[in-house]
């Protein structure tokens, strides 16, 4: 028997990268508070939030197999999260430009009533180019990645913000790392191919 597969997400992002598994699943919102606690750095940060995503609805859906994640811009050691506005986003480019970012994205899938739960994180490593005020203002107003950890979305134009990526998990930066993902519904039980 294949469980239902739910993705505990509202990003846009993570459902798009789902649908490339060909795999038929749900979505539903975790209501998670995601403020971080104090001393948390990025990494124990999105872990703790993919897992606590991932059993929020898997309390609402027990039988299901439920992916949580979630990503935090890691700049030397500070959490930089969704800036929201254009202030802000201004705001966090102009701090990362000429930077080497760690985008912490990690993932959770869950299954409560067979009592499955696995976790792991794909670091990605982020060199932002010295970017001019111009170049910062350009982007956001032809991108407005106001929804985006950092301020930047790597699979659009902000690509031209960037001088390196280095990741073994290519899709992580976009927001799900669907290698350890496919990983774990295979663990899990769920056929992929």
């Amino acid at each position: 028997m294949q469980r239902t597969v739910i993705l505990a997400s509202t990003s846009r992002y993570r459902r798009e990268l789902l649908t490339r598994l060909h795999l038929p699943f749900e979505v539903h919102a975790p209501d998670v508070d995601e403020t971080a606690h104090a001393g948390e750095t990025p990494r124990a940060l999105a872990e703790r939030l993919a897992l606590e995503k991932a059993n929020a609805v898997a309390a609402r859906f027990p039988d299901a197999v439920v992916i949580g994640s979630d990503q935090v811009a890691d700049l030397a050691g500070e959490a930089l999260g969704k800036p929201g506005d254009h202030a802000r986003a201004t705001a966090q480019l102009r701090r990362m430009r000429g930077q080497t970012l760690i985008f912490q994205t990690a993932v959770a899938v869950v299954c409560h009533v067979t009592g499955f739960v696995q976790r792991d994180i794909a670091p990605v490593r982020v060199v932002f180019r010295d970017l001019s005020d111009a170049a910062i203002e350009r982007y956001l107003l032809a991108e407005q990645p106001y929804d985006c950890a950092g301020s930047a979305k790597s699979e659009g134009f902000g690509i031209a913000l960037l001088d390196a990526i280095d990741s073994d998990d290519p899709t992580a930066l976009i927001g799900l790392p669907l290698i350890r993902t496919c990983r774990m519904l295979r663990a899990a039980g769920v056929d992929l191919l």
